[in-house]
């Protein structure tokens, strides 16, 4: 099987480990335009001697290593990019399973978009600030676009929290200090085990997927946050008939993919 995936940053990386140890696991496929640097070595698996060199050579280096008979690719470009789009689509095309380990916004649009083109499932994580927790998403061909999910969650903020807004976690920069501390390793290694998986269970596609979409483990006890530490949440989100990204036709790609992606953040802002 093939797997491809963007971002193998600290969490993304330890995905990567995990599933590609897998046996099913034949091909692999990394896009990551970012070097491994200083400040990463303390929440990354490899040493500072690294330090200057891509991630994305790096992770497939790391891959080679432990699995000879998996044909490894590294692509070290940023999945936005508009000249890139023909190569990482062929790819694409090819793919059993998608990985999405990136914490921008852009980029998760459009790797929802390519994914949706081509009907393939995959799979999202995103650890909260300060590592009090994490989500794990599930996407599946007819099922909601990742713009239905986070337009689902900023509206419902499922979480333990009482009726007053909480501080929000998932915005590292924001005015908040408690929300602007990194997570720690294990914190991101938790999520990251449960993202790979995840993304291993879209593999037996043989067995019936769990009754739900989206999955919030809790971490930490957060007063006004998350009264519980180690709570997993489960949630079945539905497509949105009114999403401005997936409900009106096939996912858009290009300079549609970028009007799309506008419209889906100025929705999330306004509301």
């Amino acid at each position: 099987m093939h797997v491809f995936q963007v971002g193998v940053g600290s969490g993304g990386v330890v995905v990567l480990d995990l599933v590609a140890r897998d046996p099913r696991v034949s091909r692999v496929t990394v896009v990551d335009p970012d070097f491994f640097r200083e400040h990463n070595v303390v929440r990354h698996l490899y040493p500072s001697s690294y330090v200057g060199q891509r991630k994305a050579d790096l992770a497939i280096k790391w891959i080679a290593d432990r699995r000879s008979d998996v044909m490894v690719e590294a692509l070290p470009v940023d999945i936005t990019a508009k000249d890139y789009q023909e190569p990482m689509e062929r790819r694409i095309k090819s793919c059993d399973v998608g990985i999405c380990a990136v914490d921008n916004e852009p980029a998760k649009h459009a790797f929802d978009g390519l994914m949706r083109k081509f009907q393939k499932p995959w799979t999202l994580a995103e650890v909260l600030s300060g590592g009090i927790g994490g989500w794990v998403h599930r996407f599946v061909p007819g099922g909601p676009c990742y713009a239905c999910v986070a337009s689902y969650l900023h509206r419902e903020a499922p979480t333990d929290a009482p009726p007053a807004p909480p501080p929000d976690y998932s915005a590292p920069g924001g005015p908040v200090r408690e929300t602007r501390i990194p997570a720690d390793r294990a914190s991101i290694s938790a999520i990251a085990s449960l993202h790979a998986s995840a993304t291993l269970a879209l593999l037996d596609k043989d067995i019936e997927p769990p009754g739900f979409s989206s999955a919030l483990l809790t971490l930490r006890r957060v007063p006004g946050v998350f009264e519980q530490p180690f709570r997993m949440h489960r949630f079945t989100i539905p497509r949105s008939e009114s999403c401005l990204v997936c409900a009106a036709g096939p996912a858009p790609v290009g300079e549609a993919l970028d009007v799309a992606l506008d419209q889906a953040l100025a929705r999330l802002g306004d509301e």
